[in-house]
């Protein structure tokens, strides 16, 4: 087992990024293994943060969006935004830690308007 390189943070050579930064590129890793590591050092003792990093010249292109993943990319945001209690399109990704739209969750604010 061969151990990573290390690079300080932002001391990263050319040739290496993250996901996000291959992502920015339109780029992906495609199934190469991770590359190196950055750390970032914190204070207090704790243990420093780490980003993988990866080879761009092995990266590959990211695939393309097919009518497929568009129409499931579709549904999946329809079923974000439907109420389970009213069955609407509440027009807005309903959140989680209320688990229904704004008026279902709060119906007496709403009749006071």
């Amino acid at each position: 087992m061969s151990t990573l390189p290390v690079f300080r943070w932002r001391l990263a050579p050319d040739g290496y990024a993250t996901r996000r930064q291959l992502r920015a590129r339109d780029l992906r890793p495609g199934g190469q293994d991770v590359a190196a590591q950055l750390e970032r050092p914190r204070r207090r003792g704790r243990p420093p943060l780490i980003a993988y990093l990866y080879r761009v010249d092995l990266a590959k292109p990211v695939r393309p969006m097919t009518a497929g993943r568009w129409r499931a990319h579709a549904a999946m945001m329809r079923a974000r935004r439907s109420c389970p209690v009213c069955r609407r399109d509440a027009g807005y990704v309903i959140p989680p830690t209320l688990g229904m739209c704004v008026p279902c969750a709060f119906p007496e604010e709403q009749s006071v308007a």
